[in-house]
């Protein structure tokens, strides 16, 4: 399965204001570019003195720009050529006074200037970074609230520490995040009004305070799955066993540990679902009784008494208001009658199959989808691309 990069074709104007956070910025022009981007920026006087034109040039390939009176442009109108081929604006960092001069209308720069100035089919995303004062201060609030309403999209700002020494909420969010926010907002709402609860992950059974029960599941395919829904457009709750993955943007993340765990979580989230998609790898058992000390090596051997896990998705797709059930069976040998079987005997509309050899734990992966017309084999492709291919089969299948 060919992978395009995920923006290409895309005009992106990067927006520079002058503060701490501008540094980030040049990672996240690198991000827009390697996805495919046409990445043009766009500087204020204020952040020059942080960061130079020449690394943005250099990461782009494009000239850029800061001078509303610059020439360059064939009829002179920076601030409206700019803008003609442009499809979003993102300004990051966007400071208090950068955000004031949006909410006011102002035009007394190049960058305020092409704002105002834009196409109606240019968005415009804006990335707070400010001191948490200044971010929490009345006329800042209001500001955001102007913006917001006249269509912006406010992504961030994040809490944490600050340049300033102060913690508090007021920093630009990572460039990562704020690459994902891009992705979202150029990914079809194919999806928009559908609620998943999505599992991801190993869960891990105590067998002492340091010793557990689990497995090699990395989440990655779960994550994959949580992130391509919420581009497009649904409403994402992740239950999530230990793993090292950061939270999809736009998704809210449940943190379990058990299957036990899990399984509550699970339950306590389900009325508000469409579609649960069940890709964790649960545990099917777990000891008896955990040790509340650590055991000691005394003996040769060691005999745990296990006992059965419950079924989290027999569980949901057992219930008579059941939400569209999506299994994962990840097998050692004999995938189809294994795979096939699990959908039938859980009464499941999908189940995704695949080899442990081909994709536990993996960065990529190469699976079989089961529902009631038969098998269809995708080609071995990242976890990423897996998961928008399953999430277009579900649509259909929705839609059936």
């Amino acid at each position: 399965m060919k992978s395009v990069p995920e923006l290409s074709g895309r005009s992106i104007l990067l927006g520079i204001s002058g503060g701490v956070a501008a540094y980030k910025a040049a990672e996240l022009a690198r991000l827009l570019v390697k996805a495919g981007a046409r990445v043009r920026v766009v500087m204020t006087e204020a952040a020059g003195h942080f960061v130079g034109a020449a690394t943005f040039q250099a990461i782009t390939g494009e000239p850029v720009w800061d001078d509303l009176w610059d020439v360059r442009m064939p009829n002179g109108m920076t601030h409206i050529d700019l803008t003609r081929d442009a499809q979003l604006i993102l300004i990051a960092p966007a400071t208090a006074d950068c955000m004031a001069r949006l909410a006011q209308g102002r035009a007394d720069d190049l960058l305020s200037t092409l704002c105002l100035a834009r196409d109606a089919s240019c968005a415009l995303m804006v990335a707070p970074a400010m001191n948490r004062q200044m971010w929490e201060h009345p006329a800042t609030q209001r500001n955001v609230r102007q913006l917001a309403a006249d269509g912006a999209q406010i992504v961030g700002p994040a809490a944490g520490e600050q340049a300033c020494g102060e913690v508090g909420q007021g920093r630009m969010e990572e460039p990562a995040t704020l690459f994902e926010a891009v992705l979202a907002h150029f990914t079809p709402k194919s999806l928009a009004g559908r609620r998943f609860l999505i599992t991801a992950g190993p869960t891990a059974e105590a067998i002492d305070p340091v010793r557990v029960i689990t497995n090699l599941s990395s989440g990655r395919m779960g994550y994959a799955l949580a992130c391509a829904a919420a581009r497009a457009g649904a409403q994402v709750t992740l239950v999530s066993g230990p793993t090292a993955l950061e939270a999809p943007f736009g998704v809210d993340r449940v943190d379990v540990v058990s299957a036990g765990d899990m399984h509550g979580a699970v339950l306590r989230n389900l009325n508000a679902c469409d579609v649960f998609i069940s890709v964790a790898a649960v545990a099917d058992y777990r000891p008896v009784a955990a040790s509340d000390r650590k055991i000691k090596k005394n003996a040769d051997t060691l005999t745990l008494e296990l006992v059965r896990n419950a079924d989290i998705l027999a569980d949901v797709a057992g219930r008579p208001d059941a939400p569209f059930c999506v299994g994962f069976a990840a097998e050692s040998h004999d995938l189809d009658s294994y795979a096939e079987g699990k959908r039938i005997s859980k009464k499941l509309p999908l189940v995704v199959g695949n080899l442990v050899a081909d994709g536990l734990g993996g960065d990529d992966n190469q699976v079989v989808l089961y529902d009631a017309n038969g098998s269809h084999p995708l080609p071995r492709a990242s976890k990423v691309t897996i998961a928008r291919a399953i999430l277009d089969h579900i649509s259909r299948l929705l839609k059936d």
